[in-house]
C-alpha cells in the first residue's frame, strides 16, 4: 500500500517508474478505469490509445458514449520532484480513494486501486486465476 496525502498526491515506484520510457518525459494521464480503479498512462501510451479512439465512429452512440465516459475525467499529471502524481479529487472520488492506494502495474498502464475495493473484486472473481490462466493463455 501506498499513502495518499492532503494533496492527492502518491509516490510512484520505483519498480514502475523504471519500466516508463523516457519519451514519456515524467508525464501522465490519469483517468477512469474499470472496476472502480483508476488508469495512470505514460503519456507515450495515452497518445497511442488516443489513435485507437480515434479510430472509432463519431456516428456510432455507443462510440460516443464510451469515448465521453473514458474521457470526462482525464487529466494530466506531471512527476514531481519527489516522483509523486496528483490525483484529481474527482477521480480519488470514483475510485473511492482516501489515505492508501494499491498500485498495479499492467503493462502499458498503472492502475489505482483503493486497497479495499481491490481485495472485494478479487474476492468476487468467479474462477480461480489456474483456470483463468489455463482459459486466457491457450
Amino acid at each position: 500500500m501506498y499513502a495518499v496525502d492532503d494533496k492527492g498526491r502518491v509516490s510512484l515506484p520505483a519498480k514502475l517508474r523504471k519500466y516508463v520510457s523516457p519519451e514519456a518525459n515524467d508525464a501522465f494521464v490519469i483517468t477512469r478505469g474499470f472496476e472502480k480503479c483508476l488508469f495512470v498512462y505514460p503519456v507515450d501510451e495515452w497518445n497511442k490509445l488516443e489513435e485507437n479512439l480515434r479510430n472509432l465512429s463519431s456516428y456510432d452512440p455507443e462510440h460516443r458514449r464510451f469515448i465521453r465516459a473514458f474521457l470526462e475525467l482525464a487529466s494530466e499529471s506531471q512527476l514531481d520532484a519527489q516522483a509523486r502524481l496528483t490525483i484529481p479529487q474527482e477521480l480519488r472520488e470514483y475510485a473511492s480513494i482516501q489515505n492508501e492506494v494499491r498500485i498495479i502495474g499492467t503493462l502499458d498502464k498503472i492502475e489505482l486501486w483503493n486497497p479495499k475495493v481491490y481485495e472485494e473484486y478479487k474476492s468476487s472473481e468467479p474462477e480461480s486465476y489456474e483456470s483463468m490462466a489455463a482459459r486466457v493463455m491457450r
